[in-house]
């Protein structure tokens, strides 16, 4: 919500927290799971950790504003864990690099704006207001972009691979809007060659 208390056109306060996402819920096994940094890397090279490695990071508190493009807006919602800019400088991008495609389980993607994906609210959520993210809200790690609509904040969270082009995710390449700001209300790509009013 705006300081002012406004929420982003055509968005609605719910009751509770809807669930919604494309697919099962996937099962977590710990000692299976992998998070990999990929792409064009500064280095090179690929970043990974296992989740024991990755339940062991130091993590920040982001209180953020949650919009998700069917219409419900969450106001005030307390993540924790690891911020983007702490993932970038671990394993930096290359200089040329523009974007990052987000990776999930099951294949699934979603695409970023290097700057979306370095903003200071951009966080690899283990924690929602003080409890881990249960299955369903996209635990062990769940992307959070509070300023883009939800379908950015990717479950189930796998990778991070950095672009030196642009390249649509799963629902952009279905007709979402490629860039996905709340606040202007860019849902679905035909508004893309739609000038802002």
């Amino acid at each position: 919500m705006a300081p002012d208390g406004r929420l982003p056109p055509g968005q609605y306060a719910p009751r509770s927290w809807p669930v919604l996402h494309y697919g099962p819920v996937p099962k977590f096994r710990p000692e299976r799971w992998d998070l990999r940094v990929q792409g064009a890397t500064a280095s090179g090279s690929e970043g990974r950790w296992t989740w024991a490695g990755w339940d062991a990071m130091p993590r920040d508190r982001v209180t953020a504003d949650f919009h998700c493009v069917t219409k419900f807006s969450i106001s005030g919602v307390r993540w924790e864990g690891v911020l983007a800019t702490t993932l970038a400088r671990l394993v930096p991008p290359a200089p040329d690099a523009t974007h990052v495609m987000v990776w999930a389980e099951y294949g699934y993607s979603a695409n970023l704006r290097i700057s979306d994906f370095l903003a200071k609210t951009t966080l690899l959520a283990t924690h929602r207001d003080g409890e881990r993210l249960a299955a369903e809200h996209g635990a062990p790690v769940r992307m959070i972009v509070p300023h883009l609509y939800a379908w950015k904040s990717v479950k189930w969270l796998r990778a991070i691979e950095y672009l030196v082009a642009d390249r649509r995710g799963f629902w952009e390449e279905r007709g979402y809007h490629n860039v996905a700001d709340p606040w202007l209300e860019q849902r679905y790509s035909y508004q893309e060659d739609t000038p802002p009013a």
